[in-house]
């Protein structure tokens, strides 16, 4: 099947929302909208507010009664905030984590411990990881990184305090997930108040979640197809969704403020996420998975 649908003018796209159902506070916010945010981005935003499938309008795409251009707007308002508080926080635990592992691993095995295929479970993974170093430290214009490039010739790797600097998240979290010794994985994930496997289970899914924040995705409402694993012997174990929510923004959402309250007890990112929360109707804690009665638990408190 050839794909066949003609581009639309913004007054077209106008009129198809409105044969659509969708409603107008003011139609000149909405064509200025429309010039600076894709039609097709801001459908994501709409999709929850269309009739749900199965139903007779589900093939045209038919807004429930209504649904208000501006409504749609505030929720894709709200998700650029949201995912500006994420890229904050996720930034305070890479940043941590990455000088973790240069600590932990230097001080215990040496300057070049991550050069030290014998430290690592999967020879393969640790070559992977090395050729991303070399692939960063060619890129990179950081000051340090010229230093060490110009002035030595081996070994190949700044040690590992410089080289952990120009790992990006999605590779930091395979270093340490490739550890071959628990032990040294436990030295990196004690710090937090959560055992190793967790650590290294919501590494791999937050690197998923910087991904969708770095290039603008949708995060609200949003299913996770890697999930992080869950608490299940910590204190704050209770305080996790599970089942059918395990799989939403708020579990993400819990770790980063349970590890920013390790990182930076002062923070006062656990209220601006609150703030942001509070204005907007409450039906949106729960698109995000955010469990009934979260407001009582003494972790939110």
């Amino acid at each position: 099947m050839e794909y066949s649908k003609p581009p639309l003018p913004i007054d077209d796209q106008l009129a198809l929302l409105k044969q659509r159902g969708m409603l107008f506070n003011d139609e000149s916010v909405a064509r200025n909208t429309l010039e600076h945010i894709n039609y097709y981005r801001l459908r994501a935003y709409w999709l929850p507010f269309e009739i749900p499938s199965g139903d007779t309008f589900d093939r045209n795409h038919r807004f429930k009664e209504g649904t208000c251009f501006e409504h749609v707007l505030a929720y894709y308002t709200f998700d650029q905030r949201l995912k500006l508080l994420l890229i904050d926080a996720i930034e305070r635990i890479e940043i941590s984590l990455r000088t973790r592992f240069s600590l932990e691993l230097g001080l215990k095995y040496g300057s070049h411990a991550h050069a030290e295929s014998a430290l690592f479970k999967k020879a393969e993974v640790h070559s992977r990881c090395l050729e991303s170093l070399e692939e960063e430290m060619g890129r990179s214009k950081e000051v340090f990184i010229k230093h060490y490039i110009e002035t030595y010739d081996r070994p190949r790797f700044p040690p590992v305090w410089v080289s952990c600097e120009i790992m990006p998240l999605g590779i930091l979290s395979k270093w340490i997930d490739n550890l071959k010794k628990r032990e040294d994985k436990k030295l990196i994930a004690r710090i937090y108040g959560f055992n190793e496997e967790i650590i290294c289970s919501f590494l791999h899914h937050l690197s998923t979640v910087r991904n969708l924040c770095a290039h603008h995705a949708r995060v609200w409402d949003r299913r996770f197809t890697i999930r992080m694993k869950i608490p299940r012997h910590s204190s704050t174990a209770g305080f996790f969704a599970r089942q059918e929510n395990d799989n939403r923004i708020y579990n993400t959402l819990l770790m980063l403020k349970l590890m920013l309250d390790k990182i930076c007890p002062d923070s006062s990112w656990k209220d601006r996420l609150l703030q942001l929360i509070d204005r907007m109707p409450e039906k949106t804690a729960s698109s995000m998975g955010f469990p009934d009665g979260w407001r009582s638990f003494s972790v939110w408190r």
